[in-house]
């Protein structure tokens, strides 16, 4: 599994950290930073909520 983000869409809201904490983080200027863009299975579950928690559709999975 692959993590894409489209860094245009990207606004920081940070659901997608929430969701997936191991995966996404926001750092101290509010920009997202992705800690790890090839998460393993384990992660799939949260990584699919923090996908659908996006508000700006920012996120998609790529198999």
């Amino acid at each position: 599994m692959k993590v894409l983000v489209d860094w245009d869409l990207c606004e920081g809201h940070g659901q997608c950290e929430y969701a997936a904490p191991d995966v996404f983080t926001i750092d101290d200027d509010g920009d997202l930073e992705v800690l790890d863009d090839t998460p393993g299975e384990d992660q799939r579950k949260a990584v699919e909520q923090a996908v659908r928690r996006c508000p700006v559709r920012a996120l998609q999975i790529e198999d």
